[in-house]
Formats: C-alpha cells, sequence, structure tokens
C-alpha cells in the first residue's frame, strides 16, 4: 500500500473523496481547512491503484499551482492484510514515476558505467579464454547491462524520445567499450582457440533466442514488480556480455569466421531482450499519464515491436542458413 498526500484548496475536498472511494481507498481522512483555505487530505492506496489516482489527482489539481502530492511507502499496517491481499499487493505494478526514477538513474553513461564494463570485459575474456565457468559468471555480475535496456524499453512505453535516446547511447558505449577491449586482448594474447565456453559463443543457436528472451522478460517483470533485479541483471549480462567480448576476441586474433557468429550472436541476443521488455511493459499497461501521449506512445510502441520481430526474424533466417552451412575452421 502507500499513503498519498495532498495539499490543495479545501473546495476540491469532495473530489478527492469522490476518487479515493472510486479506487477503494482504504482509509480517507482530511484536515480541517487552515487560513489559506487549504486542506491536507490523506488516503491509503493499494499499489494497484496508486497510479490511477495519481493520474486522475494530478487531472483534477492542475489547475491549482499551489497543490502538492505526496506518495509514501507504507512498511507496516496493523492489523495484517490477509494473504489474498498480500499476494494481490506483491503481484501489483509500481506507479509509472517510480519505475522511470529507478531506470533513469541506472541508465546513466558515466565513469563508473564505463569503470565497471571496463572491468567486467577484462575478466570475461580472461574467463573465456581459460574456460573457467565461474570466472565468466563474475563478469556477469559485475557487468552494468541492465539499466539501459529497461531504460530504452520503458522509454518506448511511455513515448520518451529523451530516455530512449540516452539509453541507447549508453548501451551502444558500454557494448562498444567491451568489443574494443576484447580486440585488444585478443591482439596481444596469444591464446588457443579451444576453449569450450568461447567456442560455445561462436555458434548461435536457435535456443539462444530463447535465453535472451527470458532474461528480458524478467528484467522487465522485476522492475514493474518490485522485486530485487540484481540476479536478473546477471541474466541480460549472460546474453550481451560474453557474445561481446567473444567478438572482440575473434576479430583480434584474426578468426573472422568465428567472429561472425559472435556478432550475429550478440544480435540476435539484443533483439530479443529489447522486444521482451517492450512486450512486458504492454502487457503491464504502462503507458503515460495524458490521453494524447498515451495515443502517440502506442503507436510507437506497436511499431517498434513490429520492427523487432522483423528484424529476429531476419537473424532466425540468417543463424539458420548458417547452421547448415560449411563448418568454418578455427584457425586462419
Amino acid at each position: 500500500m502507500k499513503l498519498v498526500e495532498v495539499i490543495a484548496a479545501a473546495s476540491s475536498l469532495k473530489t478527492a473523496e469522490a476518487i479515493a472511494e472510486k479506487h477503494h481507498a482504504r482509509d480517507f481522512r482530511s484536515s480541517e481547512p487552515d487560513k489559506g483555505d487549504r486542506s491536507t487530505i490523506r488516503m491509503v492506496v493499494s499499489d494497484d491503484e496508486v497510479q490511477a489516482v495519481l493520474d486522475t489527482l494530478q487531472g483534477v489539481l492542475g489547475a491549482q499551482p499551489e497543490s502538492r502530492i505526496f506518495v509514501y511507502p507504507i512498511d507496516i499496517s496493523l492489523p495484517k492484510e490477509s494473504e489474498e491481499q498480500e499476494e494481490k499487493e506483491a503481484r501489483a505494478t509500481q506507479a509509472r514515476e517510480s519505475l522511470y526514477r529507478e531506470v533513469q538513474k541506472n541508465s546513466r553513461l558515466d565513469l563508473n558505467y564505463l569503470v565497471l564494463v571496463t572491468l567486467s570485459t577484462i575478466v570475461a575474456a580472461i574467463g573465456l579464454i581459460e574456460n573457467n565457468v565461474a570466472v565468466v559468471i563474475g563478469a556477469m555480475v559485475i557487468a552494468p547491462l541492465l539499466g539501459p535496456n529497461l531504460a530504452f524499453g520503458l522509454g518506448t512505453a511511455l513515448g520518451d524520445l529523451d530516455l530512449m535516446k540516452n539509453a541507447l547511447q549508453t548501451l551502444a558505449a558500454g557494448v562498444a567499450a567491451s568489443i574494443l577491449l576484447s580486440i585488444a586482448i585478443g591482439f596481444i594474447w596469444p591464446f588457443q582457440v579451444t576453449s569450450s565456453e568461447l567456442l560455445l559463443r561462436t555458434d548461435p543457436r536457435l535456443d539462444s533466442i530463447a535465453l535472451a528472451f527470458a532474461s528480458g522478460a524478467a528484467a522487465a517483470l522485476s522492475l514493474t514488480t518490485g522485486l530485487p533485479s540484481v540476479l536478473v541483471g546477471v541474466m541480460v549480462a549472460v546474453a550481451l556480455l560474453p557474445p561481446a567480448a567473444t567478438f572482440g576476441l575473434m576479430v583480434g586474433h584474426g578468426l573472422f569466421g568465428l567472429a561472425s557468429g559472435a556478432a550475429l550472436l550478440l544480435a540476435v541476443n539484443v533483439v530479443s531482450v529489447n522486444l521482451a521488455c517492450k512486450l512486458v511493459f504492454l502487457l503491464k499497461g504502462v503507458q503515460p499519464r495524458t490521453w494524447w501521449e498515451k495515443e502517440k506512445a502506442r503507436k510507437a510502441m506497436h511499431a517498434y515491436i513490429v520492427i523487432w520481430i522483423l528484424t529476429l526474424l531476419l537473424l532466425v533466417v540468417a543463424i539458420s542458413i548458417r547452421t547448415v552451412g560449411i563448418p568454418l575452421e578455427l584457425a586462419p
């Protein structure tokens, strides 16, 4: 549940009470008007109704520049809710403002992000070359690739071009930094291409789509339901970091045939993760507040989904052609 507190003109009391009743507020209280004829209104609202309440209140109070709306989380409520109600709360979608703030914070292109990408790429490259699964997993724990993917999907759902642009720049910078560093490692490090972990990322299969799709869907669900995203971030890194590092290592080693396989796997995973995020946000009803923004975002979302699906189909054809083609040599 959330405690929604409204400071507005006393004349808005009846309207706020009607809003609370419409959205089944658990509790509703108001104070006497102060000297400025303003009242403080408090209502306890379930998580799945918070967004609708905020949208309605903002529409009603838009003509009152001095009005304020505050939302507070409720950690404890006594007497305790029934198990059925607790399950409903656990499944509820967080308010749009919370989603936006969370993804915006985790999708910034700054020094910390680039340092984490650099460290994770070095660790991943070592793990891939040495065929050490534990080291590869450790690299994926470090990789901060979840944020920009979620931000791009949410930006599409909300029709926010600035968020989409920033997220795309952050993701592109992270992947590019990983590839360039891997190319340098592959050029300097004289290793034999015998690691199964390395070769696995040069042979894209259709099951790779399922892995990346599940990762993207889990990431979006973790955000919209408020679940911890640490392990989900590892899942997204599984789909993006090792293929990017493998591509760079193969290019640096001069094995362009194997590099093309890793590049194809990376492209499939990027498309699948983002398509899954968009579908989850669409199904969860994440959208802008005003009706004209909703219409614009809906058209954009459908267009992007169609584009991602067509791109994925082309990549599936490329994988199928590669699978039945002539095996690539392991050495130049």
